[in-house]
């Protein structure tokens, strides 16, 4: 009996949803996603948090991010399987609006458009305060706002130039991990480990499961961004099964670069994990300090000088990833239809593309001028995508038991609710003024919902 998912496909190159819109062009490929979606992701991401989860691990900083991947997996699987039977661009939005409705498939796009409008904001920001660090006669706005031109020019020029941008940043990214792990490896050799071989996974003074789970809840966020690689689902050269495949490469890669870089950077770790609970001023930095005093300044010069370049790259693709999210919500009549028009040369939503950058630079550079800027996007951007995550497992249930039916009801009942159940508790775990910003952002969109529906009454 052939499965009714692969009956439910549609021809994604045919899409067409009315006057001013167009065809996205087919030009990506399965490694073009991972891409993508790794450098969204962000190879070296964990630099920044290593000091934060070992201490609130107790040294346990590789486990996890081996439970992390876990976690996430659930998710992961619910992508697939949405975008195997829902091939079209909008991500959750696209997900949501088939498995529960129109309504809620705008909610759930625009809780996400949270994650994707202020992602590329917090890494332009991000840049911006680095370059200053290199460059201190020139303010941090205006390295921000060149960051948004630059990568705004990247994204208008198509996803293949793109494809082909992101995968030399990304080249440069893996060459450098590699360089540290061949140096951490000399190191280890030459003078033994700081800790115990197994610290990274066991803990360094004995296990101690509630710091491994709180600090896991708070590793699942490195990975916020592989979900981006579904909203290119119209662009692939493959099946639709090639954005799941993608997604789990994608996955499958990071948790193997995240639990590399930190095994190895607790062994060489001077400061305990004791010390940095004590000392959390210390946390932010702990993994520069390893390399400066483990393998040399030179190693740390060089990390800084990749992480000044990359986060471009990476808001590029959180930028492209927003600009789909519109061009899905706008050919779905719940955002202007001119965000639906496609450039016939480029193949690229080139409105939605100019819009979100346009949000972008606004958003990036007000925070720039603020103190607590770069405090305040982060806290707006984890609550939008755990949201948007929780809609999707429900999309699943919705999906497959109410509107499709499915030989393998068990396996979409369990997996989404179990992914649905992690998202909460993670969810749980954000700060007060996330929730609150969430909170507002939410009550934003149920307010817009309710104004259409009185207007089509």
């Amino acid at each position: 009996m052939p499965s009714p998912i692969a009956s439910q496909h549609v021809p994604t190159s045919r899409v067409d949803d009315g006057p001013g819109t167009g065809q996205l062009h087919r030009s990506l490929t399965l490694g073009n996603l991972v891409v993508y979606g790794l450098l969204f992701i962000g190879p070296t991401s964990t630099m920044g948090t290593f000091g934060v989860l070992d201490a609130r691990s107790h040294g346990a900083v590789a486990l996890v991010y081996l439970l992390a991947t876990v976690a996430v997996a659930f998710t992961a699987w619910s992508y697939a399987r949405m975008s195997q039977s829902i091939p079209r661009a909008g991500s959750v939005f696209a997900y949501a609006t088939a498995g529960l409705g129109r309504r809620p498939g705008f909610i759930a796009g625009w809780m996400l458009g949270l994650d994707y409008l202020f992602m590329p904001a917090l890494i332009s920001l991000i840049l911006g305060i680095a370059a200053n660090r290199l460059i201190g006669g020139v303010p941090v706005w205006v390295f921000t706002a060149a960051g948004i031109v630059v990568m705004t020019l990247l994204n208008l020029a198509g996803v293949k130039t793109t494809a082909t941008v992101s995968f030399i940043m990304l080249a440069a990214e893996i060459i450098l991990l590699a360089v540290f792990v061949v140096a951490a490896g000399v190191v280890l050799a030459e003078h033994g480990p700081q800790r115990g071989w197994l610290s990274p996974l066991t803990g360094s003074n004995g296990f101690q499961l509630a710091g491994v789970l709180g600090a896991a809840s708070i590793g699942v966020l490195s990975f916020l961004g592989f979900d981006a690689i579904a909203g290119f689902a119209e662009e692939i050269t493959g099946s639709s099964r090639q954005v799941g495949r993608a997604l789990m490469v994608c996955l499958s890669l990071a948790c193997a670069l995240f639990v590399i870089q930190t095994y190895l950077a607790a062994l060489l770790s001077p400061t305990s994990p004791e010390v940095l609970a004590a000392h959390p001023e210390q946390q932010g930095t702990a993994f520069y300090q390893m390399l400066d005093s483990q393998i040399g300044t030179w190693m740390g010069t060089a990390v800084t000088a990749v992480k000044t370049i990359g986060p471009v790259f990476s808001a590029m693709v959180a930028q492209a990833a927003v600009s789909r999210l519109m061009f899905g919500m706008a050919r779905g009549r719940t955002l202007p239809r001119a965000l639906a028009h496609v450039s016939a040369r480029t193949g690229t939503p080139r409105n939605a593309v100019i819009v979100s950058a346009v949000l972008t630079a606004i958003i990036a550079v007000a925070a720039a001028i603020r103190p607590d800027g770069l405090e305040l996007l982060s806290s707006m951007i984890t609550v939008g995508a755990m949201v948007g995550f929780l809609f999707l497992h429900a999309a699943v249930i919705g999906y497959f038991l109410i509107g499709h039916r499915t030989e393998h009801r068990a396996r979409h009942i369990a997996i989404p609710v179990i992914g649905g159940l992690i998202i909460a508790i993670v969810l749980s775990q954000a700060a007060h003024l996330a929730l609150v910003v969430g909170a507002v952002w939410l009550a934003i969109g149920v307010a817009m919902v309710i104004a259409q529906s009185r207007r089509q009454a």
